[in-house]
């Protein structure tokens, strides 16, 4: 994010886009909602009819995947009325004239054509946003998870700039994080193509410092994204894959392809807490130990750095990873002799310089945001006050591509996948608790009312979804929740898993799945999963 939580309740106006946040993240929808309560304007652009709609001035029913098309046509209506913040475009930023000219070809009757949209909530929604004194845009996987999600976010940053909602307290462009330690996983250095602190490996400069600090050679190429690590394991040119907290066989799209890539490995290691459909395959299994039982820190969706201190003894076997990746890396050669986990903050602070002034004393109350560069840095409540990373802020003229599947009549409906407010992503964790999964015990199918009639669909009737990829069998619910040619599954459910009708292809940058968007068909009654 590049400002903070607590500031979304002191905006003039919210934007939540491709985020079902009082489902996903809670304390955050709560910050929103007081916001609402003190007059800020919202506006939700969301194709299901979610919770937080009932608080908005604006609901925008756009089509799966045309999140481009619909942001355009947003700033296209800006623009045209001069609602700009054009001090700012002068002052801050780059290559508005490209943005410009790009965005004519969006006025609100194509945006209309291309995204369901109503013209007078495209105006309105933009009326809000733009002449607000502060605003926050909000959003979170149903952005990133298509084709295009590299341009969906580039698109959001282009409204914020656009408007000036950015650099300043109570606004900015804000991701909200899909789980638990994804941030500070990123920030340390789990992407491919980075040493921890963002710091890009295809720098000499940068390899040259880690290769001193860790007495090893390292190498001068990226690594592999997922999709080419599983698409390697399946053409044999990856042999082993170690897998850390993750649980592709439900979490991944197109199972079935997965489970074969998987399978194909000579060598599959799995670190995790419980026992997933992933651990099944391994030849491996590391016991880790969860938040509880051990010492360490988070990094937050706000940038903010916590500790967390070992409340309770493992059990077992178990172990905290990074002494089960020690000792591992020792058996293979290289010993790293970390003592604690304070002294691998402290190397952490010694090179990465976002984390510069980061020490477990200063953690004490309430964590660090960063940047925090040095000892005596209070830490960064709100990104790009005086300037951007790069300088300016540059503009990029994007253009509306629809989804990598469409609809036909094999496949006459839309497909969505999400998560609900009782359970957790692959439901490692929330499937074990017994409450929990009391509560929501097997997969739904949200299917509007006229495509349920067309097949006798009754609520409570068992339904298959079929894919180009395959099928499963769930429970149907049948409700105006999700518009009509749209069903929403969520993807918890190992047994009846989402995911193997889901799309693997990805974006081309950040390679992640079309998660939020495929075409399917719906038969009444049972078929085997597959």
């Amino acid at each position: 994010m590049t400002n903070s939580i607590a500031e979304l309740e002191y905006s003039g106006c919210i934007l939540v886009i491709g985020s079902n946040t009082t489902a996903t993240h809670p304390l955050v929808a709560t910050r929103i909602q007081r916001a609402v309560s003190k007059g800020a304007n919202l506006v939700v652009a969301d194709p299901r009819n979610i919770q937080l709609a009932l608080d908005a001035d604006v609901h925008i029913r756009h089509r799966l995947g045309t999140d481009v098309a619909l942001i355009n046509g947003l700033m296209h209506v800006i623009l045209e009325r001069g609602w700009h913040d054009q001090a700012f475009i002068q002052e801050r930023t780059e290559n508005f004239q490209d943005l410009k000219k790009a965005i004519e070809d969006y006025p609100p009757e194509r945006v209309c054509d291309i995204t369901g949209a109503f013209t007078e909530d495209i105006v309105r929604a933009a009326e809000l946003y733009a002449t607000a004194k502060t605003g926050s845009i909000v959003y979170c996987m149903g952005i990133t998870q298509h084709i295009t999600g590299v341009d969906n976010v580039k698109s959001l940053a282009n409204l914020a700039m656009l408007c000036g909602h950015v650099g300043k307290e109570f606004s900015g462009v804000n991701p909200l994080r899909g789980q638990n330690n994804v941030q500070g996983a990123c920030d340390m250095g789990a992407l491919p193509d980075m040493y921890p602190g963002y710091q890009p490996t295809i720098k000499a400069e940068n390899r040259k410092k880690f290769e001193k600090a860790w007495n090893s050679p390292l190498p001068d190429a990226a690594g592999l994204a997922l999709p080419d690590m599983l698409a390697g394991l399946a053409g044999g040119s990856v042999k082993a894959l170690y897998i850390a907290g993750e649980n592709p066989m439900v979490s991944e799209p197109d199972v079935s392809s997965v489970k074969q890539a998987l399978k194909a490995a000579e060598l599959l290691v799995v670190q995790d807490i419980f026992f997933t459909p992933t651990a099944e395959l391994a030849h491996v299994v590391l016991p880790a130990v969860s938040f509880a039982e051990k010492d360490g820190t988070f990094t937050n969706t706000e940038r903010r750095v916590q500790r967390i201190r070992q409340a309770v003894e493992p059990e077992g076997e178990a172990l905290a990873d990074w002494i089960i990746i020690q000792r591992l890396s020792e058996r293979m050669g290289f010993f790293m002799n970390y003592e604690s986990p304070e002294k691998i903050m402290n190397e952490i602070a010694a090179l990465t310089p976002a984390y510069g002034g980061v020490t477990y004393a200063r953690l004490v109350n309430g964590g660090l945001q960063w940047p925090c560069s040095d000892i005596d840095h209070p830490g960064t409540k709100f990104l790009y006050k005086n300037a951007f990373a790069r300088g300016k802020g540059r503009f990029h003229a994007v253009s509306y591509k629809p989804p990598a599947e469409t609809v036909d009549p094999d496949y006459p409906l839309w497909l969505t996948t999400g998560r609900l407010h009782v359970h957790y992503h692959s439901g490692t964790m929330t499937r074990n608790s017994p409450a929990l999964n009391t509560e929501m015990p097997e997969v739904i199918v949200e299917i509007h009312p006229d495509d349920a009639s067309k097949i006798s669909i009754r609520e409570g009737d068992t339904v298959t979804i079929r894919s180009r990829r395959g099928r499963v069998a769930a429970k149907a619910l049948v409700t105006r929740r999700v518009p009509p040619g749209v069903v929403f599954m969520p993807f918890h459910f190992a047994e009846n898993c989402a995911n193997l009708l889901t799309n693997p292809a990805h974006d081309p940058v950040a390679k992640t799945p079309e998660y939020k968007v495929c075409a399917v068909m719906l038969q009444k009654g049972t078929r085997q999963s597959r």
